[in-house]
């Protein structure tokens, strides 16, 4: 998984996680929601882009839980 990412997207996800954890150094609570937030919108983006990819007759590009 982390090969598809590459050094940005790597970069990118700890940039995620250490502003999450600065966050929960203050309050756990909204740390906790502010994480349900990302999870919810890579879920859904993940639910767009397969859909797309599908319409297009690549629905197996996508791979993961379907």
């Amino acid at each position: 998984m982390f090969d598809k990412l590459g050094a940005k997207g790597i970069a990118g996800l700890l940039v995620l996680l250490a502003g999450i954890s600065v966050i929960a150094i203050k309050s756990v609570i909204i740390a906790a929601g502010i994480g349900l937030v990302v999870i919810g919108f890579v879920l859904a983006a993940w639910g767009l882009v397969s859909g797309m990819l599908s319409s297009f007759g690549m629905g197996g590009m996508m791979g993961g839980f379907e």
